[in-house]
């Protein structure tokens, strides 16, 4: 069973007899949606999936919500106008004009932002703003309980902050009616049957304000629970970093009378450096860039595998993932249904994530045994400026095939000339063959001229195959190294049977004639 079921299995031991399970998922939309971002709600999505498969009776509901009244804290690098967010640091996010001059707030373009992506993916959510769940008073209630429990909260968050924090902290963040700031101060008094508290402001006087009706808000620990006891999440996933911080919420939300959620917690995304992607950094890989060079089936599948386990997020994932994507769907059509699901222990070959990407509803795609790599190294090969240069080849290998009766494989013919150009032609250097290596060449050239142009892959496979040993490679790798790099100019390569009835058999000895 993979972990999704898992997942779902716990949702249902945790909480027999709830009619409706919520599932929660947050965005902080001080920057821009990343991959991080999506996932986050694609996990919880293929985990809704999995529950409503094994308890279809339960009904589900994922609640996304932006923490837009959050203050603005430091202006991320990838957003315009830097000088005038400068000038409103600190205020809640809808209150902070659009540095992209298309939306009523900073705050609003987000939530926009963040909608537009999830509905790109067709995720299933109902969206709900932080500024206006406490302005329509629908925290009233739970921001009421916790001033009456404020001593009990106290108790809970101040052991977890240094001393001098201790003497400032607060649960509730005041808006200052002057500035419109989202205000840290020590509140000097609290006042249960009002429902208010008080503080100081900067000339001295003392500050009277209703915790309700968005007057307040909390800071963001209190804030999670509070928002659990709320909406009565039943469950979320989150960030390793946030797991000190999702044991406090935790607690909050029992204070607050009610059960918290069970929590899921992911490892890291990481960048080309080795450092968590970041929404106001910008590093790493945006969903656009990747969707750019590869089907968005490629990214469900690489951050489908392995949530527990950090992993790095960048261009060179790319073809690796497409590939186990191609082969994953036509291995799982090989499967029985019951392989598919996960329901029982089987084997770790038969391992299929396919089922939770496509909910169920797997598409039979065929690809004519030529794959993204492969794509990807003719590209490379006849330095492609466009897909049509690669439709040449693939009409020979395969003439029954075109871009109107294998549109997967069109796309993918698009996303390789692109991806050739941005990442391999760059980096592309051949190197001279040793006079012992253009033996070996030479020896390549004369079996493929006295094989058939009909030859098929596994044949040609076999004779390069048997030229490596002639030469006394011993270790084979070392054998395709030396193809890569002298004939294709890389570190890596294809299959060579594969590429060579593909490119041609012509071609190919026309590639080792041009180097020796």
């Amino acid at each position: 069973m993979n972990w999704p079921f898992q997942e779902a299995e716990k949702i249902l031991h945790t909480f027999p007899d709830k009619k409706e399970i919520i599932f929660e998922t947050g965005y902080g939309p001080s920057g821009l949606p990343h991959i991080g971002t999506f996932g986050e709600v694609f996990r919880t999505t293929i985990v809704v999936n999995a529950l409503k498969k094994i308890a279809p009776e339960i009904k589900t509901k994922i609640i996304a919500v932006s923490d837009d009244m959050d203050g603005l804290r430091k202006i991320p690098d990838n957003v315009p106008n830097q000088e005038m967010l400068k000038e409103h640091l600190n205020k809640p996010l809808t209150m902070i004009p659009d540095p992209f001059g298309t939306d009523e707030s900073y705050g609003h373009h987000m939530n926009a932002l963040f909608c537009k992506f999830l509905d790109l993916f067709e995720f299933e959510y109902e969206f709900k703003s932080a500024t206006e769940c406490y302005k329509s008073g629908i925290y009233d209630e739970k921001l009421l309980l916790l001033l009456k429990n404020y001593d009990k909260v106290m108790e809970v968050m101040l052991p977890s902050f240094r001393e001098e924090r201790q003497q400032t902290y607060s649960p509730f963040l005041p808006i200052c009616p002057e500035t419109s700031q989202v205000l840290q101060v020590p509140i000097t008094a609290i006042n249960v049957e009002k429902g208010t508290i008080a503080y100081k402001d900067s000339h001295g006087n003392t500050v009277e304000v209703p915790v309700t009706k968005g007057r307040c808000k909390l800071q963001w620990k209190p804030d999670w629970g509070m928002r659990w006891s709320a909406f009565k999440v039943n469950y979320e996933a989150h960030g390793k970093d946030l797991t000190p911080s999702a044991l406090l919420s935790s607690k909050i939300c029992e204070i607050l009378e009610e059960k918290p959620p069970i929590l899921f917690c992911y490892e890291f995304f990481l960048d080309k450096e080795g450092k968590k992607i970041s929404k106001s950094k910008g590093n790493g890989i945006s969903i656009k860039e990747w969707l750019t060079y590869a089907p968005m089936e490629s990214l469900a599948l690489y951050i489908f595998q392995s949530p527990k386990k950090a992993k790095r997020l960048y261009f060179d994932v790319i073809p690796k993932s497409t590939d186990e994507y191609l082969e994953l769907v036509k291995s799982y059509h090989k499967q029985n249904a019951e392989a598919h699901l996960q329901m029982r222990e089987v084997k770790p070959e038969e391992q299929n994530p396919v089922w939770h990407i496509h909910q169920g509803k797997v598409p039979y795609i065929e690809t004519a045994g030529i794959n993204f790599t492969l794509l990807l190294n003719l590209a490379a090969t006849c330095n492609a400026e466009n897909k049509e240069i690669l439709w040449g080849f693939i009409s020979t290998y395969a003439p029954d095939v075109t871009p109107t009766n294998n549109i997967v494989l069109d796309k993918l013919s698009g996303f390789a000339v692109k991806y050739y150009h941005d990442f391999i032609k760059p980096t592309k250097s051949y190197r001279t063959p040793t006079a012992k290596e253009e033996n070996a060449l030479l020896d390549l050239k004369s079996v493929l001229q006295s094989l058939s142009q009909t030859a098929s892959a596994e044949e040609i496979q076999a004779e390069v195959f048997s030229i490596g040993k002639k030469h006394n490679y011993s270790n084979l790798r070392d054998w395709f190294q030396l193809l890569y790099e002298t004939l294709l100019g890389q570190q890596t390569g294809p299959r060579m049977g594969s590429f060579i009835k593909l490119y041609g058999i012509s071609n190919t000895i026309s590639l080792i004639e041009n180097i020796v």
